[in-house]
């Protein structure tokens, strides 16, 4: 049974299958929306979604993204970037325990500015977030000067895919990147990477 990724690209989603397409990776993907977009997710005619029984099977939280590789099931957008990039090896993946610990680190850190992030993109008092936003994007801004442009071991990792995919949130707010020239070149070249732009491609042809 080949590698398979559940969920909708307007998700968190958007972190496995990036890095899955980032390593070449032979999967397929299940499209699954969140039941909340739903008016009634439990409808006859209702699209494959959250609440779905079968994927409830899959996953009993009813959240997305879900893996799923010849039988072993994992959730969490950022535990399954990091098993992808461990299995299939290469550069992509941690080196070593000390970059597996990096990884890890900037993996917690990310998710402790996420919320404001997204009340960026969401415009939900997006002033207020990105007052609280400034120190920390300091602080990113000089490791990543440190690093060389990267987060960890000098080179582009799953630790930059998954910040990356935090930052983006932020984006909107373009005072915040004028303040930390290192994140905004960070982000360009992640952004930039082919694997990124395909991810994109079929986000943006998903439905809103």
């Amino acid at each position: 049974m080949p590698l398979t990724l559940y969920g909708c690209l307007r998700s968190r989603a958007t972190r496995p299958v990036w890095a899955a397409m980032e390593l070449g990776l032979d999967f397929r993907r299940v499209p699954v929306i969140q039941a909340y977009r739903l008016k009634d997710p439990a409808a006859p005619d209702a699209p494959f979604n959250t609440a779905s029984p079968d994927f409830r099977a899959v996953n009993p939280n009813g959240l997305i993204p879900t893996m799923e590789d010849d039988g072993f099931v994992l959730n969490e957008s950022q535990a399954i970037t990091l098993y992808l990039a461990r299995k299939a090896g290469g550069l992509l993946g941690p080196r070593d325990a000390r970059e597996e610990a990096l990884v890890a680190m900037w993996a917690l850190w990310g998710r402790g500015i996420e919320d404001d992030c997204l009340s960026i993109v969401q415009k939900k008092e997006p002033e207020a977030a990105a007052g609280r936003l400034r120190a920390p994007f300091a602080v990113l801004d000089a490791a990543l000067a440190e690093g060389g442009g990267f987060l960890v071991g000098g080179r582009f990792t799953v630790a930059d895919l998954n910040l990356a995919e935090i930052i983006r949130y932020a984006q909107p707010d373009r005072s915040l990147f004028e303040a930390a020239p290192q994140v905004q070149a960070w982000i360009t070249a992640c952004q930039a990477r082919p694997a990124f732009q395909a991810m994109m491609k079929e986000r943006e042809a998903e439905p809103l």
